[in-house]
């Protein structure tokens, strides 16, 4: 057995060496010269149409319609001809209509008020009650106070709610909707988590679909104000929200393609999505991913000559509702996934890029050590990290068991701007967008090129091994996109 178990390794650390049995110098005057046209590239000005042009762009609302047909364009305009849109479905549609709320009494004040994603409208002339906190959703727990919250706002305090973490708690989430609609509540609030009243666009359900009540944020310090107040007795807010809403509806990725020049039918795949929240104009959430996708497609188009392998350049939608887009694409092109040699994202910002997160693989960390330190040291990407998440679009192709790399940034600053009025082209700093896009460049060229994959397709059981490490299979599970 232990003759076996070393045979095993030693036959795996062939295979790795004869995978990458090209050396990093072998390509370097293409990556540099791939590079050097990234840098000098328009993608700042492309950003600024994107962003400052079209504007935050809501899955399925009319700007992100406006944002596919624009990103079509481009594509085409860089000589790409394979680019289509590639459709799939989500629940309902919404869009963000006028929201106000009141504290009427024992104070009358104002509050910072924004509807919840996917919140449908109050009646007309809105709503008014008295405040009920909920801190604990359990659907026994909210039977036993149902004939208190009859004509109620229900605060509910998700610093207790969420103290386990929202893969914990959406599930209870999801429970207690219908118990709360029971029970005659006419809306719902939360606070949000931000200090000075500041407002993150967000839901609280996965998928796109329609809260079964009114539902809203407000300001940080106006949910301690009504918590204070209700300290000394009762508090009556007044709450008027108006959204757009439909049902099922069609929305498109975009999705482009290089054909490889020898082996045109095995391909990688480069993206990040193109929707993003409402508030500001998603600069960095994800405008600056998705343009390094459309500047990588055109640097690589005007090189002149196709890597080994097809390059797909897919822009995705629904990524905020729950990787929707990206999710849909894994299932409608199952087929073909197999040729599929490796997925590379990028969605962190433009923060200072310190190199790829691997998922949790660390066959793909020593595969790509050697060109991480041969080509992406020099551009200050060399970086590998283990880390596995599923925050991103790279996140279903990992359950397909395709190596999959996530760019690895510098977000300390990222959560300043994430889902507020403030993410706008001003706050992204040049040289360090610049060099993620040069890493992305790079990377999918050395990949593409390669003569032999970069690191095998793993098996079903290897991914649940990797996301129960993570602790991310239940979540996974019980939003229906795993099964163990």
């Amino acid at each position: 057995m232990i003759l076996r178990r070393a045979l095993t390794v030693l036959m795996g650390l062939v295979v790795s060496v004869v995978a990458w049995s090209q050396q990093p110098s072998d390509l370097k005057p293409v990556t540099d010269q791939l590079a050097a046209s990234i840098y000098t590239g328009p993608s700042m000005a492309t950003l600024r149409e994107l962003t400052d042009g079209v504007g935050g762009r809501l899955t399925g609302t009319p700007t992100y319609v406006s944002a596919t047909e624009w990103a079509a364009a481009k594509f085409r305009s860089y000589g790409i001809e394979n680019v289509r849109l590639d459709p799939f479905t989500i629940p309902a549609g919404w869009e963000r209509g006028s929201a106000s709320g009141r504290m009427v009494a024992p104070l009358s004040r104002p509050l910072y008020v924004a509807s919840l994603g996917w919140s449908p409208s109050t009646p007309a002339g809105g709503v008014q009650g008295t405040v009920a906190v909920i801190s604990d959703i359990a659907p026994e727990k909210l039977q036993a106070v149902a004939d208190q919250l009859s004509g109620k706002i229900v605060f509910l305090d998700t610093s207790k709610i969420l103290a386990e973490g929202y893969a914990k708690a959406l599930p209870k989430l999801e429970a207690a909707w219908p118990e709360l609609q029971k029970a005659g509540v006419v809306a719902v609030i939360v606070a949000d988590r931000e200090k000075n009243n500041v407002l993150n666009a967000h839901g609280l359900l996965w998928g796109a679909r329609m809260l079964p009540l009114p539902a809203a944020e407000v300001g940080m310090e106006d949910g301690k104000l009504i918590q204070r107040e209700l300290e000394h007795g009762p508090v009556t807010l007044q709450l008027s929200l108006e959204n757009k809403t439909s049902g099922e509806m069609k929305v498109n990725n975009v999705v482009a393609e290089i054909r490889g020049r020898e082996r045109p039918d095995e391909w990688i795949l480069i993206g990040a999505h193109l929707d993003s929240w409402d508030f500001g104009t998603g600069a960095q959430d994800n405008g600056t991913g998705a343009i390094s996708v459309l500047e990588v497609a055109r640097a690589m188009k005007a090189f002149g000559k196709a890597p080994r392998r097809s390059v797909r350049f897919a822009l995705w939608g629904g990524e905020e509702q729950g990787l929707l887009g990206s999710y849909a694409y894994t299932q409608s092109h199952k087929s073909e996934l197999s040729k599929c040699t490796a997925v590379l994202n990028t969605d962190n910002g433009s923060g200072h890029p310190k190199g790829w997160k691997v998922e949790g693989r660390e066959d793909l960390k020593q595969a790509m050590q050697p060109w991480s330190d041969g080509l992406l040291q020099a551009l200050g990407g060399g970086d590998l990290s283990t880390e596995t998440t599923y925050d991103t679009d790279h996140g279903p192709f990992v359950l397909q068991g395709i190596p999959s790399l996530d760019l690895w940034v510098d977000m300390s600053k990222y959560f300043e701007i994430h889902h507020k009025p403030s993410d706008t082209l001003d706050k992204v700093d040049l040289l360090d967008f610049k060099a993620g896009e040069a890493i992305l460049a790079v990377t999918a060229y050395a990949i593409a090129e390669s003569e032999q994959p970069i690191a095998r397709h793993i098996d079903h059981a290897a991914v649940g091994e990797i996301l129960k490490k993570a602790k991310l299979d239940e979540l996974l599970e019980h939003v229906g996109v795993w099964k163990p």
